[in-house]
């Protein structure tokens, strides 16, 4: 993952309460074994209509969205079943941020784990955001200072929450992964530790195959 320590852009408001993964990322688009051409089908049934045509009327089909990089949601974002290929189409099309006064559990853990950051803020203060944009006609120029947990628009600047794990992800760049290979020392010696007590388990799945490989 890459360092992030602020992201800047463009907000734009969802207005859609419990906004589940198969709208954000439709089952027809999870065929492929791989992650390429995610970004067609993010909100497809928003952004299309039967015949594939974009539908004029949804925000990121208009000029002055084209820039929006962070979205505003409605509560218990990301609901329904779990499936990365949510998480990694909003990256795909340049999603950096959601911003919601909830999202369910599993959607949080997969965006957080693939460094799409989610910024939970109190609905009222969701709300502000929403209205800001709307008031513009436009998506709002946005600030998210991951390192001091803020959010800043030319109207407002709202405090946020971060675990102290997801925290440093972001900061060092660190995958789920690479946060526990941090630990290498500790897990090493905790290793050693145990073989020098127990050395008669060390590498016991071997030897048994060794030993009935010889009859």
């Amino acid at each position: 993952m890459p360092k992030q320590s602020h992201i800047h852009g463009y907000g734009a408001a969802l207005r859609i309460a419990n906004f589940d993964t198969d709208q954000v990322m439709p089952k027809q688009f999870l065929r492929g074994i791989d992650k390429s051409g995610l970004k067609d089908g993010l909100f497809y049934d928003l952004r299309f209509d039967e015949a594939g045509n974009p539908k004029p009327e949804f925000f990121l089909n208009q000029a002055a969205y084209t820039l929006t990089n962070i979205l505003i949601a409605g509560s218990n974002y990301g609901c329904g079943s779990s499936r990365e290929h949510a998480v990694w189409g909003m990256q795909q099309y340049g999603f950096k941020a959601v911003i919601a006064s909830s999202f369910a559990e599993i959607f949080y853990s997969n965006a957080m784990g693939n460094g799409l950051l989610l910024v939970t803020l109190p609905e009222d203060q969701v709300q502000a955001l929403m209205q800001e944009a709307d008031d513009l006609g436009g998506p709002v120029a946005m600030e998210i200072d991951i390192e001091r947990c803020i959010v800043r628009t030319p109207r407002y600047e709202f405090t946020f929450s971060l675990s102290a794990r997801h925290h440093r992800m972001f900061l060092e760049g660190l995958d789920v992964i690479g946060l526990t290979l941090t630990l290498k020392p500790q897990i090493d010696a905790f290793a050693q530790q145990h073989w020098d007590e127990q050395p008669w388990m060390k590498d016991v799945a071997r030897k048994t195959v060794d030993r009935l490989a010889k009859g």
